[in-house]
């Protein structure tokens, strides 16, 4: 199994940009068939270090990971939503 992380710091951070880059996220569920498990945090303590918004997403192997980067939902919906908000990403992927 691979752990696909990404931490998001928005260029809004207010609960309510926060809510619907978590209702995006979450949207993959059902819609991007590779998952195996997505969970999506928002932080509470917003510290001046803090991100808003921190994506969990379970794959099967490297490969799964590479097919998911390219999806069609993924990249139309997620993507693009997340790029226009976002002031900032960081990624961590790791095999479980």
């Amino acid at each position: 199994m691979i752990k696909h992380i990404v931490c998001f710091k928005l260029k809004d951070g207010s609960l309510e940009n926060c809510e619907k880059a978590r209702d995006v996220l979450m949207s993959m569920d059902g819609n991007v068939p590779l998952l195996r498990g997505i969970n999506v945090h928002i932080d509470q303590l917003h510290s001046a270090r803090s991100y808003d918004v921190m994506l969990e997403v379970l794959l099967d192997d490297w490969k799964a990971l590479e097919t998911y980067q390219n999806d069609p939902y993924h990249c139309s919906v997620v993507k693009k939503h997340m790029h226009a908000v976002r002031e900032s990403s960081i990624a961590m992927d790791f095999e479980l």
